[in-house]
């Protein structure tokens, strides 16, 4: 064992893209701080943020029915729809602000315009879709989107979907241009280099097995060399735990009251990829349908169109399967040793809770390949099997704790930041929009950690973000200007976008 013993300002656990994001914003905020990253992997972006462990979807709400719920008196509630969206137009300011500092070269490399769809099938779902169009057409931050139930249209916007239809049900779908494909994967490499150059201590191949308070109120971690086997202890005085799955063990073991009464449930994601290039040649747009009943929000099925190591693919899913593992390459037992005396209670209640949601997944890990292709035929009626292969997604760990609105156990479906009371510790946790709504999540973060220094760093940040604190909704002016100059630093003036 190795006697070293390291200090710094900031330690990032996790080498994915909320440390980079993070990362890169303190440099910008504070350059002057020590910032050390571990990654247990070889590479950045190797887990969560790898480009195929990801829909590669920028959730800004256009298209995913599941932002968008009826009601009781069938009206459609739009309020988290305009909270996602408002948190993607955070990220999409500050990568213009990389780009327009050239800190990024080429937007390109990890984000390309595309069409965002929504497409239903049958009576009760196209009425579902009309309303849903009707009360987010009216909003400014929604407005360019289109609806059609017209089989001539929809076959000029998604022929590869169209042909060979049955006309039995009724059919419609919403379109929206200023849809986008983000390679989270590159993005996230494309920050580490930049933070690499502003000499960020980046240490690949190493793992922390261990993380405690020390009596000076620094915090101490213990962290093996994968390779050599050596083990090291690094203090600093902030850690953020970005590490996917596997976050919650760390958080645990930090001790932190906040980390108590909290577990986690592992789902993992499998798609369909094409390699026809004639049938991906197609299709271009993302679009989402709606998840069948019983099934979890991540796992609404979508027929997206993506840009990979400058190669256009097509992929189908997500299908869901079921490893105790907490990430692509955890452990089995990642699951049992995540129980612990004070979230067992929690543990228990979700699993007597989550019912269905065993019974779904149970069905999903034993669908064969042919039982996989009929849910494709759904959206692609003549879909060939010789056509399509499986390729296992990312794990995601869906948090699970005790809630006033589900009482004990409930399981939630997003992300969500632990920090603890003296804001030297916090841990990212869960899944989507994750990724998408980074820069908003790490500014929350940095708010909460560091609320001594925001006064001095809010200019900054609005020089970053220029809409930081304000309501995009309330300022169609501000919106309009974000908008137009986001989309031409970033590259993705396909159709111009006309606001009221």
């Amino acid at each position: 064992m190795s006697n070293r013993q390291t200090k710094t300002d900031v330690i990032l656990i996790g080498a994915g893209i909320m440390s980079a994001t993070l990362g890169t914003l303190l440099k910008e905020l504070v350059p002057e701080w020590e910032i050390t990253v571990f990654e247990k992997l070889e590479n950045a972006g190797e887990e969560s943020s790898n480009e195929w462990n990801n829909a590669g979807t920028g959730h800004a709400a256009l298209c995913e029915l599941n932002y968008t719920v009826e009601k009781p008196d069938g009206s459609i509630d739009i309020s988290k729809a305009i909270k996602i969206n408002e948190q993607f137009q955070v990220s999409m300011q500050f990568w213009s602000h990389l780009v327009n500092s050239n800190l990024i070269q080429n937007p390109q490399d990890f984000i390309m315009p595309l069409p965002h769809m929504s497409m239903v099938q049958g009576e009760q779902n196209v009425t579902f879709l009309k309303k849903r169009f009707e009360a987010l057409s009216n909003n400014p931050l929604f407005q360019g989107m289109e609806f059609s139930d017209d089989p001539k249209k929809l076959m000029d916007w998604i022929p590869l979907i169209m042909q060979d239809r049955s006309w039995d049900e009724p059919i419609a779908a919403t379109k929206i241009d200023s849809g986008t494909d983000v390679n989270f994967g590159a993005l996230t490499r494309l920050l580490f280099e930049h933070l690499e150059n502003k000499n960020v201590n980046i240490n690949y191949n190493h793992s922390v097995n261990n993380i405690k308070r020390t009596s000076d109120g620094l915090w101490e971690l213990k962290v093996q060399n994968t390779f050599s086997g050596t083990v090291e202890r690094h203090t600093a005085k902030f850690v953020f735990i970005g590490g996917g799955g596997g976050s919650l063990h760390l958080l645990q073991k930090s001790g932190i009251p906040e980390g108590k009464h909290i577990g986690g449930f592992p789902v993992s994601g499998i798609f369909m990829v094409c390699n026809n290039p004639d049938v991906v040649a197609l299709h271009h747009a993302k679009v989402y349908g709606k998840a069948k009943v019983g099934a979890p929000p991540m796992s609404v099925p979508h027929l997206d169109t993506r840009f990979i190591d400058d190669k256009k693919s097509l992929l189908f899913g997500p299908f869901a399967g079921f490893t105790p593992k907490f990430l692509k390459t955890g452990s089995m037992l990642d699951l049992v040793t995540s129980v612990k005396p004070n979230n067992v209670l929690t543990m228990l209640a979700a699993g007597a809770k989550e019912m269905s949601l065993t019974k779904y997944l149970i069905q999903q890990v034993m669908l064969s390949k042919e039982k996989r292709m009929e849910e494709l035929r759904e959206f692609i009626p003549n879909a060939k099997s010789e056509d399509w292969d499986l390729v296992v997604a990312g794990q995601r760990v869906q948090v699970i704790k005790d809630t006033e609105a589900g009482g004990k156990g409930t399981l939630q479906f997003g992300t969500e930041v632990i920090s603890a009371a003296d804001g030297s510790i916090a841990a990212l946790l869960g899944a989507s929009p994750g990724a998408s709504t980074a820069v908003h999540v790490m500014l929350e973060v940095i708010k909460k950690c560091f609320p001594q220094h925001m006064n001095e760093w809010e200019p900054k940040i609005k020089e970053m973000i220029p809409s930081y604190g304000e309501s995009l909704l309330e300022n169609p002016e501000l919106l309009h200007k974000i908008h137009t100059s986001t989309a031409e630093t970033l590259g993705l003036s396909e159709k111009e976008v006309v606001y009221n």
